[in-house]
């Protein structure tokens, strides 16, 4: 059967059977649908019957929130690369109102648009006679576009998947008829977080949220001043990861009315997304999941935010995790002369493909690195350059561990281009770059066997902007001649990648010499640590290098792939071997053009 972008799929089965069903229904959705898959809830409702069903409200209950969780985790499980949404415009108490108007009876007035336009329609309703078959997609399809914009021939498919045994593992379950725990919902609701990279967790908190806020969310998400600080109250650590040093001592309690979450996306933190990015996607997945909730996002700009002096607010959703940064919130609350808020708590969901560096919980973090090695943005235009070598260029500040992933890249077979090697070369007597250093900084730098001092050179531009172009306008064209000469000569050896080893690759312009940038990075905490046990210097000094380097956030933002030492050796082996793979498969079509007008291969 056709693979189809986005689909709708509505899920019938009772509520206390459905949570044995999410899996296997998911399975058989994302044999079809290949992007977007929306999930519309009404459960007992009976496709078969003969007569048309209509849509119907569905009271928010605490079986159904317990669904959700377990839909977003089963999606993470089976599916992950599906994006997966459930609907909540049928899901809403009988008395409540939006925005002071009262709600009809039936949730669809008007059928709703959704980001997606939906491509086919699919259920899990069990077919009892497949002479209905017909009747049974017929009815689907006139119940959907009851409910969602969607074409009048949407195509409609039943799922036939291999359902679990509903005797087996009912640990939790309701029985049938037992009646659902409702769920106590809230005018205004209020939830904080990150929100990189919109994922499961994610969702899940999103939903619950929507579930819980009959008239307004208020939404907090961080802005990248925010992400710098280690003060905040709304650290979604549904998104966090820690870096567990068993030999280091536990870190020190939270200092009074401050609540400190070291782990608040401080790992790769350059590769979150820009906020106007997560804007964005919370705009459109909460217009999606719930249109008629009066959504306001707004940057968290201190740590508390808005929900300190907000007097309308009742609710605020946290995890596990953060239900301290939550209590921390109604003191500051009842310091202002307002009620505190519920403290509605959340789940966190489990991440069946974590790696041993990852946690595990589904986090943004975890997404994060596993970005690391992959090709974040496509290579610029390069038709100036031969097509081989091919040339990477290597950058990251000090301490970042760039040369030892040359080497690693050497190892697998690139020539490696070492420019602080040629550096030196380009002071070497008789050069013209070594001429005119002295010529411009003067004789009084060459020791007693004519080589220039370069710790004596160095003190003459330190701190000196001025002087220090003067220096890099005489070394940088020379380097950059050396490098050429080097890619040239391994052009002539039949040589297939080149790492052009460069520290300052993209300070001194040297990036139109090469087909991709790589760039790696590691916390400046980290990089501070390892100047100062490698170089002997002071953490002020080992700081002040590095300030002194583009930071990592502008070297990513020119980057083609990211790499990073931060953890074990054998996790940047993994890395660098990822990236090495998958470099090979985007310069094959290059080496057999080579190959092709290779005049050897005309013999």
């Amino acid at each position: 059967m056709s693979m189809f972008s986005t689909g709708i799929l509505v899920l019938t089965s009772p509520l206390h059977t459905l949570p044995l069903r999410i899996a296997p229904v998911l399975s058989s959705a994302a044999q079809l649908v290949e992007r977007t898959l929306y999930v519309h809830l009404h459960p007992g409702l009976n496709l078969g019957s003969g007569s048309q069903p209509r849509p119907v409200f569905l009271p928010p209950a605490v079986d159904l929130s317990t669904l959700i969780s377990r839909l977003y985790s089963n999606a993470a499980d089976v599916c992950g690369h599906l994006d997966v949404r459930v609907l909540l415009t049928n899901v809403r108490t009988q008395s409540a109102s939006c925005s002071g108007t009262a709600i009809p009876n039936c949730p669809f007035p008007t059928p709703q648009s959704l980001s997606h336009s939906p491509e086919v329609v699919l259920t899990d309703f069990p077919l009892q006679d497949p002479g209905q078959s017909h009747q049974v997609m017929q009815c689907l399809q006139r119940y959907t576009g009851h409910c969602y914009v969607c074409s009048p021939s949407l195509p409609s498919v039943l799922l036939h998947p291999q359902l679990v045994r509903l005797q087996e593992n009912r640990e939790g379950l309701k029985e049938p008829g037992e009646e659902a725990e409702p769920m106590q919902t809230y005018s205004d609701v209020v939830v904080g977080g990150t929100f990189d990279r919109l994922h499961g967790a994610h969702k899940t908190l999103l939903n619950i949220s929507c579930l819980l806020a009959n008239r307004r969310l208020i939404i907090c998400v961080c802005d990248h001043a925010m992400l710098k600080s280690k003060s905040l109250i709304f650290s979604n650590s549904i998104s966090g990861m820690r870096i567990h040093d068993e030999k280091a001592p536990p870190p020190p309690p939270p200092p009074p009315n401050i609540l400190f979450f070291p782990a608040l996306e401080k790992v790769l933190k350059e590769l979150v997304e820009p906020y106007s990015l997560r804007v964005q996607r919370l705009q459109e997945f909460l217009q999606d999941i719930k249109p008629s909730l009066q959504v306001e996002i707004m940057p968290l700009e201190d740590p508390y935010g808005v929900a300190v002096v907000d007097p309308l607010l009742q609710c605020i959703v946290v995890s596990e995790e953060t239900r301290r940064g939550g209590e921390a919130v109604n003191k500051k609350r009842i310091e202002n002369g307002l009620p505190p808020l519920i403290l509605h708590e959340i789940q966190l969901l489990k991440d069946a493909h974590h790696t041993e560096t990852e946690e595990e919980k589904i986090s943004s973090s975890s997404l994060r690195s596993r970005l690391l090695g992959t090709l974040l943005t496509p290579p610029k235009h390069t038709s100036h350059l031969a097509a081989l070598p091919y040339v990477i260029g290597l950058t990251g500040g000090s301490g970042s561990g760039k040369s030892s992933i040359a080497r690693q890249l050497e190892a697998l077979g690139a020539v490696r281009i070492d420019c602080d090697k040629l550096g030196h070369e380009v002071y070497q007597p008789g050069t013209a770059a070594y001429r005119r250093v002295l010529e411009e900084f003067g004789s009084d730098l060459l020791n007693e066997d004519k080589t220039i001092n370069r710790r004596a050179l160095g003190r003459k531009v330190f701190g000196n902007q001025e002087r220090l172009k003067a220096l890099t306008d005489i070394v940088w064209p020379e380097i950059a001649l050396l490098v050429e000469n080097r890619i040239s000569q391994a052009r002539e050896e039949g040589k297939q990648v080149c790492v052009l080893d460069a520290a300052v690759l993209q300070e001194a312009g040297w990036t139109d010499m090469v087909h991709e940038v790589w760039v790696t990075v590691i916390p400046e905490e980290e990089a501070v640590l390892r100047i100062s046990e490698r170089d002997g210097l002071t953490a002020e000094d080992a700081l002040r290098r590095l300030q002194s380097q583009w930071s990592n956030s502008k070297q990513v933002a020119h980057a083609n792939v990211v790499l990073s030492t931060l953890w074990e050796p054998e996790v940047t082996q993994k890395q660098v071997l990822k990236a090495w793979n998958l470099l090979q498969e985007r310069i094959q079509p290059r080496q057999e053009g080579h190959v092709l007008v290779s005049p050897s291969s005309q013999l």
